[in-house]
């Protein structure tokens, strides 16, 4: 793995973007079946499949930085304009696109509050509030534009580990103290609606991002110590789902999924949990030159794009007969909508990229010729 630094090769970031995308998709569809108020008991599964899922945002942000390191940790700050220029096609333009389609053709997805002028729908189109999964991207972009700061970083711990060691525990240090912050300040606060706009800030991700820096520039001991953690790593994943589950549950019915934000420590402790188990998988996989390499990385490519695009898909379904059957059977509902959406959001993402290349180069064709 260390003698080939394409953009080509298959990294455990790809097994992150890949696992962290076709999970979210599940929470998307969980929450809309849960808005038709299902009983106590399919309640108990929305609640226990969410928690399930809860390690996507940490996941992504850990797979990015993984993978960018890798390509451009030998970066400086005069690389950073090309680097810029490179994702705003990459993301930018498809998070521009993607939240014009939702406040346009689907406003009612809007959260938090809704436009009414040219000012507000510039506030819902930069903060995330266009749909309900948008917010990720308003925080994920964020990493990306201050990514100079994490190639300091790399240049700072390389090849030092005693240094990745310090920063390891400093980062952990504040992350705790921004956990205990949010729980008395938002969570358990007065007005937690007020608050919202942290979910968007990079700072309630930084740990993962940071981790993920770490992890490649010590790559070796990274793989090392993973290799040898999957027992523990095991019993950490059951210890941690019986913490947030309890924790959910103990808020009682109706079940709110707002009583499971990120920023806790047992949503912590289990998202790098499986993110360790990922990173497991992802090794032994790279290690043993697995078939399902080139397959991890093509949907690796388009799980941004796809992430983009999945609750317009759960829309359309949802407006075609997902909401009926969902008071019919919300479990049968969960599945087949989960399934659906995910084809259509991978598929659409490669149609659409394909698409956009070919019109790019015809056009660019026609301008030589003429």
């Amino acid at each position: 793995m260390d003698s080939q630094n394409s953009s080509e090769l298959t990294d455990i970031g790809d097994y992150m973007k890949v696992f962290a995308c076709t999970a979210v998709m599940m929470q998307s569809v969980l929450a809309f079946v849960l808005k038709t108020e299902p009983s106590f008991a399919d309640q108990n599964v929305i609640g226990f499949l969410y928690n399930l899922v809860k390690f996507t945002a940490p996941a992504f942000i850990f797979g990015i930085l993984y993978t960018t390191t890798r390509q451009t940790n030998q970066n400086t700050i005069k690389n950073y304009p090309n680097y810029l220029k490179t994702q705003w096609s990459a993301l930018f333009i498809p998070t521009i696109w993607w939240t014009l389609v939702y406040l346009l053709i689907f406003p009612q997805l809007q959260q938090h509050t809704t436009y009414y002028n040219i000012g507000s729908f510039t506030w819902q189109f930069i903060n995330g509030n266009a749909a309900p999964h948008l917010w990720y991207n308003t925080m994920m972009l964020q990493f990306i534009i201050i990514m100079p700061l994490f190639w300091t970083l790399a240049h700072f711990v390389k090849n030092n580990p005693h240094r990745s060691i310090v920063i390891v525990v400093l980062t952990t240090i504040f992350y705790l103290w921004w956990l205990y912050f949010y729980n008395i300040k938002v969570f358990h606060g007065s007005q937690p609606q007020k608050w919202y706009l942290l979910d968007r800030s990079f700072l309630s991700f930084i740990i993962y991002g940071i981790f993920g820096v770490i992890a490649w520039m010590n790559r070796k001991k990274f793989g090392q110590m993973v290799k040898k953690s999957l027992l523990p790593l095991i019993g950490l994943f059951l210890g941690t789902t019986y913490w947030t589950n309890y924790e959910l549950f103990s808020f009682g019915y109706p079940l709110k999924l707002t009583n499971a934000p990120y920023y806790k420590p047992s949503i912590t402790f289990y998202s790098l949990t499986v993110i360790g188990l990922i990173a497991f998988l992802g090794i032994k996989q790279i290690n043993q030159r697995s078939r399902t390499l080139p397959i991890f990385h093509f949907l690796a490519v388009y799980a941004y794009r796809a992430y983009l695009s999945n609750v317009f898909w759960l829309q359309v379904l949802w407006m075609l007969g997902g909401q009926f059957l969902a008071k019919i059977n919300p479990i049968s509902t969960i599945i087949s909508c989960y399934l659906l959406t995910w084809v259509l959001s991978f598929t659409s993402a490669y149609v659409l990229h394909i698409s956009w290349v070919k019109i790019k180069s015809y056009l660019s064709f026609s301008s030589i010729t003429e």
